[in-house]
């Protein structure tokens, strides 16, 4: 198939252009990142398209006006990219327009682009679903978040009534598409991965990690991402000030956003926080760690997850994100529901108290879990692109 993707950075969409190409598609990604970089993720610099002025001033906007201020060319940026991508797609026809969301409604709105099938993804819930729970914790937490403004709400709702399709990532984000009455046959679930063997632990890994356990150790409880109160970082705080140190030892590798500043500096004595890492350092970063921990809010699918079920942590995380896609209650790790700090606290003196029993679940969990690998996602991918555009043809003779 002739495939355009379409994306305003990176997301998920490298590691599906890379695995579409080895499955002999044609497939072109048009983004802001310069084609070198792209290079860096399998992308050969041939399947790109780059609009790098887009993404040199978005990123020099971000450092100029800040996160406050940066909203404010919102309207600007993403029209200038949907603009560009619009033009770049009508040079040629495709069988599959595939778009980020955000940035898709210029071409979906084209009357010069020949695409048999336009589809948006949205890497997160469904925007206005989104909305309503940021807007939920922060009456929690007294803190501001960065939502989504209703600019971009009206926006991103045109480009699911408007696209043939939507792609989301995980069970949860598909719920949150029927719940606000997009239409069930239009919401098309491919549930995302991870490149699964740059994240597999070593034997060696794992058994280290079981005789730390089995020694009765501080048990070390890691997050991976960025540290923000859609990730329920309020939670986990208030988790930690229950259980204390001497039986836990808490790391969050990862940027820390603006708004969650404050409880990152109250938290400083009892964790340890490291800087975002480079994605080839992460797995030494889950070699740490005994238990993973992510009590999201709302997410779409944390990459992070899927690295740590890969790594072979235990999870403890909530079903607003990727939880029931990826998690086992009791095989791999617990589910528990959002704003619950109390099941988050009662599943971590569960893994202190049966050591024995933990040391089990690392040993197993990593044959038990879920996670797909990118190769797994692209033909999924490739598989609902042909469905759609096959549906109802003849078989030949």
């Amino acid at each position: 198939m002739r495939i355009a993707i379409v994306v305003h950075g990176r997301f998920e969409a490298f590691d599906l252009a890379r695995e579409l190409l080895r499955r002999g598609n044609a497939v072109t990604v048009f983004t802001n990142y310069p084609s070198w970089a792209a290079a860096r993720f399998g992308v050969p610099g041939e399947h790109v398209r780059s609009f790098v002025r887009h993404g040199v001033l978005t990123r020099a906007l971000g450092r100029l006006a800040g996160p406050t201020l940066l909203p404010r060319f919102e309207p600007h940026l993403h029209r200038l990219f949907g603009r560009w991508a619009a033009n770049a797609l009508r040079e040629q026809p495709w069988d599959v327009a595939y778009a980020f969301s955000g940035v898709a409604e210029e071409m979906l709105a084209s009357t010069a682009l020949q695409a048999q099938l336009r589809i948006v993804v949205r890497a997160s819930s469904h925007i206005r679903y989104q909305d309503r729970l940021l807007r939920e914790e922060e009456r929690r937490t007294g803190a501001r978040l960065d939502r989504p403004s209703a600019w971009m709400i009206a926006r991103e709702e045109r480009e699911y009534a408007a696209a043939d399709s939507v792609r989301v990532l995980s069970s949860f984000a598909r719920e949150t598409f029927i719940d606000e009455g997009v239409p069930e046959s239009k919401v098309k679930l491919v549930v995302s991965g991870v490149e699964t063997r740059a994240f597999q632990a070593s034997e060696q890994d794992l058994e280290e990690r079981c005789k730390r356990v089995l020694s009765g150790a501080p048990l070390r409880v890691l997050t991976v991402g960025t540290f923000a109160y859609r990730k329920g970082v309020w939670d986990t705080a208030a988790g930690i000030r229950t259980l204390g140190t001497q039986r836990f030892a808490y790391r969050f590798v990862g940027p820390v956003v603006p708004e969650a500043a404050d409880l990152a500096a109250e938290l400083q004595h009892h964790a340890t926080f490291v800087p975002k890492l480079l994605q080839s350092q992460l797995p030494q970063a889950y070699a740490w760690g005994d238990v993973f921990l992510l009590p999201s809010i709302e997410d779409g699918f944390p990459a992070v997850l899927a690295q740590a079920a890969a790594a072979g942590l235990p999870i403890v995380t909530t079903p607003n994100g990727a939880g029931h896609d990826l998690v086992e209650d009791g095989k791999n790790g617990w589910v528990v529901a959002i704003r619950r700090p109390d099941l988050i606290v009662e599943r971590l003196r569960w893994a202190d108290a049966h050591r024995l029993e933990l040391a089990d679940m690392i040993r197993t969990c990593q044959s038990s879990t879920n996670v797909r690998d990118s190769a797994q996602v692209a033909a999924d991918f490739e598989r609902m692109c042909a469905d759609s555009l096959y549906a109802g043809a003849v078989p030949a003779a």
